[in-house]
């Protein structure tokens, strides 16, 4: 096969797995060029060191392996969950959050290492083409990205074995528990998809998931725990201050075997089509549901329905890919400003898959119980003092009654 362009050297996203391993000695066939390989552990379980050992058996010479579960949390989950992000109301964005510090990284090493051009192995069915490559043409305008799902003719598993067969390149065939679902793993969630997820009336088995317990079978006691927030992000459980990777992998252990964090799902994927897919996000279900309660007695009344308003589409930008857009930056910048007083203690209750608060205290707190008490209140607010407010906001509404003769209206004096 010829050379296809003027390619010398090239950044593969390495996972070690058949696509990635493919895609590499694709990549040398069809450019003529030498692959680097990139591997990151973003809390996935996979282990690192395997693959390391498959790129060196592979050939390659500049292989970079790097752990990147803190940054990922810190930089990438913890300013997701100050918004509050869910897409279409379910899915919390485990991978789509991945991708951006993957493309980041992908960038890096290419300008350090001199190559040409960064590959990865996106499908050109998904979102996650889209997702890398936006991130890398927004922070190197003149990147060159080889994509081979969208160049190549292997449009199998079968096909790829086929490849790998005649390349020499070894695939370890597992038997008896091979899943029929792929799979993406990081420390936020596992996604599901494939097989029998295709058709999106069949029920998941329960023995696809890896981190949750089925809730029937959880604990017949609740599990409660105290997560402590500093300016919007958790820091601490149960008065043991942690690294922003340690608490969500601790809120995952809690929250999976407490059966909490699983979600179904049809959603409309960015490049146009719909697609089912099952996750489970046991502690980004935890911190979700646990951040907007330290917000509720942290957080202004407008500031906290104006983040409510804000939210979708700050979703929307992360779920397509443009993490490193100035939109994003700039919701951003509002978002964490309201986040400095969003300080405090949540108390949360887990069972049998629900998440329930059921205590949170705050030194910045705007809840004021000798206003709000149902109680005797010494003056601190005047009932009558209402009267006025709604006569006021109900101005329009009687002014509008009053010229509607079906609403029993006639013209006069509002």
């Amino acid at each position: 096969m010829g050379k296809k362009e003027n390619i010398n050297k090239v950044v593969l996203a390495y996972s070690g797995g058949l696509d990635t391993s493919v895609i590499l000695k694709w990549l040398e066939e069809a450019y003529d060029c030498e692959v680097v390989t990139f591997s990151a552990d973003l809390g996935q379980g996979a282990e690192l060191d395997e693959a390391k050992k498959k790129a060196e058996d592979l050939g390659v010479k500049e292989i970079f392996v790097e752990d990147l579960k803190n940054e990922f949390v810190k930089d990438y989950v913890f300013p997701m969950f100050r918004a509050n992000a869910i897409y279409e109301g379910e899915y919390l964005l485990g991978t789509s959050i991945a991708r951006p510090l993957i493309a980041k990284r992908l960038v890096e090493i290419a300008e350090e290492t001199g190559a040409d051009a960064i590959s990865h192995g996106a499908t050109g069915k998904g979102n996650d083409q889209v997702r890398f490559e936006l991130g890398a043409y927004a922070l190197n305008p003149n990147i060159k990205i080889i994509a081979p799902w969208r160049e190549w003719d292997l449009g199998s598993r079968k096909s790829l074995l086929d490849y790998a067969a005649k390349h020499g390149i070894p695939v370890e065939m597992k038997r008896g528990n091979e899943s029929p679902y792929s799979m993406d793993a990081n420390l936020l969630h596992i996604s599901y998809e494939g097989g029998p997820l295709e058709d999106p009336w069949n029920e998941p088995s329960s023995e696809m998931w890896r981190w949750t317990v089925n809730p029937e079978l959880a604990p017949n006691e609740a599990t409660y725990i105290d997560l402590e927030f500093e300016n919007g992000d958790p820091v601490g459980i149960d008065d043991s201050k942690m690294s922003p990777s340690e608490l969500l992998t601790e809120l995952n252990r809690l929250g999976g075997i407490n059966g909490v964090g699983r979600t179904d799902i049809v959603e409309n994927r960015y490049v146009g089509m719909k697609s089912r897919g099952a996750y489970e996000t046991p502690g980004g279900t935890i911190l979700l549901k646990a951040h907007r309660a330290i917000e509720s007695i942290t957080l202004d009344r407008g500031v906290a329905h104006l983040k409510d308003e804000l939210m979708p589409k700050y979703a929307e930008l992360i779920y397509n890919g443009y993490w490193f857009s100035p939109e994003r930056e700039m919701l951003q910048t509002a978002i964490d400003h309201s986040q400095r007083w969003v300080n405090g203690k949540v108390r949360v209750k887990l069972y049998k898959g629900s998440v329930e608060i059921v205590g949170r205290e705050s030194q910045d707190t705007l809840f004021d119980e000798a206003i709000a008490t149902f109680e005797d209140d010494s003056g601190a607010y005047n009932q009558a003092d209402a009267e006025g407010f709604i006569r006021l906001n109900a101005l329009r509404l009687r002014t509008e009654s009053l010229r509607d003769p079906e609403r029993g209206g006639k013209q006069g004096e509002a």
